[in-house]
């Protein structure tokens, strides 16, 4: 779809005049879409073996670098048009959240005034309308006063441009707590006698609401955690980290390479029910703290404890297991010399999130003292070099002949062990 509408020219929803610019949603996206497009169209061509000028196509050392060169450049317009779609698009987000916001808090009126018919209006209903309106326009401010960074949801996107699980988690309880509070704030501003006012005062008490309490208080805990885990285990090169173009909500189930992941699902899963169990439990009781009960508290507590033994075991340094000559149907057997092609074996040198080509274009292999960029070798839906776990570089003549030390840094900037070779005149 992306090819033809690359060899058509004109984008759906595109601008009048071919408008590719960043200042607005619509512009932004389509400038983005069109050099997708036109990078894709590229790469399936050169796959095919068409556009490749006559200057290089004799050799093919030439000609694969004059595609990975030319790949690389239209790799990098995708990214920075990418970013700018991303920008804009968090900046109109923040309008996006308050919107949903003051729809949900609509929806409680609407259930409200369902459930009133034959019960009768009472204070409670109230309590909690007035609690879901000062929530809401708490979130509305925050939106506005984060407008460019994703509105209310910008204290929940790490630094790696994605939707944390943790933050999100955290937050739901805290808001949750927060507007149990307010209900019972409001009822206690409108109770009139002395016992109605100690009973809603008792039930605060910490005995009620234990079960709320540690739940709110490990999940809280565990965001704090991880984004330290995360950030130490990034900066001793334990894990690799590229940043995303923008948050999706998928993040939260999630790992940077979109793939679902046990730890973040089971987490998400468990604290949904737990969190909508206490729901149930403050509409029905609305004078006290949800009291939740310690087996379902106990759950949310393992299932926290797994989401953290997940971030600890996650990732791992890129690693080198050994490098041998590249050999071609019908080369002879021969030792590694200047201009030969190498294949480095190991893993872990694309991380997670880094499959698209302008993070492919960042690795680069050294070689004793010199910088070799991996070339981009495509084939028809992707590129064949690199990959996670081989790498075809090229010996450069300036490489020295003799023992001469390996390695690969990939695109997250994290360097593997080193492995020797020996180089031949």
């Amino acid at each position: 779809m992306a090819v033809q509408e690359a060899r058509e020219g004109v984008l759906p929803g595109e601008h009048g005049g071919g408008c590719t610019c960043g200042d607005c949603p619509h512009g932004a996206r389509a400038g983005h879409r069109r050099a997708v497009a036109e990078f894709l169209l590229m790469r399936e061509g050169f796959a095919a073996g068409q556009g490749l000028p006559a200057a290089v196509a004799h050799s093919a050392s030439a000609s694969r670098q004059w595609v990975s060169d030319e790949l690389s450049q239209s790799a990098a317009v995708v990214a920075e048009r990418g970013r700018a779609e991303g920008e804009v698009w968090l900046a109109r987000l923040w309008r996006r959240t308050a919107f949903t916001v003051w729809a949900l808090i609509g929806v409680l009126l609407l259930v409200q005034a369902l459930t009133a018919i034959g019960a009768g209006w009472t204070s409670a209903r109230t309590a909690g309308l007035v609690a879901a309106v000062l929530v809401g326009g708490a979130l509305t401010a925050a939106s506005w006063f984060h407008r460019a960074r994703g509105g209310a949801l910008a204290p929940l996107i790490g630094e790696d441009n994605r939707l944390s699980t943790s933050r999100v988690v955290a937050a739901s309880w805290v808001l949750f707590v927060a507007y149990a509070v307010l209900v019972l704030v409001g009822r206690l501003a409108a109770a009139s006698g002395h016992g109605d006012r100690d009973a809603l005062i008792a039930g605060l008490d910490l005995a009620r609401g234990a079960g709320v309490v540690t739940v709110l208080a490990v999940v809280c805990a565990i965001a704090v955690l991880v984004r330290r885990v995360v950030g130490q285990r990034v900066l001793n090169q334990r894990l690799q980290k590229v940043r995303a173009d923008r948050p999706r909500a998928a993040d939260l189930l999630t790992d940077d390479a979109g793939r679902g992941t046990f730890a973040d699902i089971q987490y998400v899963m468990i604290g949904t029910v737990a969190l909508l169990f206490a729901v149930v439990r403050l509409a029905r009781r609305p004078d006290q703290l949800p009291d939740l009960p310690w087996g379902l508290a106990v759950m949310v507590l393992v299932s926290a404890a797994t989401y953290v033994a997940g971030k600890y075991s996650e990732g791992g340094r890129p690693v080198i297991l050994s490098v041998v000559r590249s050999r071609e149907a019908g080369d002879l057997d021969a030792p590694i010399r200047t201009g030969d092609d190498i294949e480095i074996r190991g893993a872990g040198f694309v991380p997670p999130g880094a499959g698209t080509a302008d993070r492919l274009s960042r690795m680069v292999v050294r070689i004793g003292p010199v910088h070799v960029h991996v070339p981009l070798v495509p084939v028809p839906g992707g590129f064949d070099n690199p990959r996670d776990d081989v790498l075809t570089v090229p010996v450069p003549a300036d490489v020295e002949p003799g023992r001469v030390e390996v390695q690969v840094v990939t695109a997250a900037g994290v360097e593997t062990n080193r492995c020797v070779i020996d180089v031949t005149d």
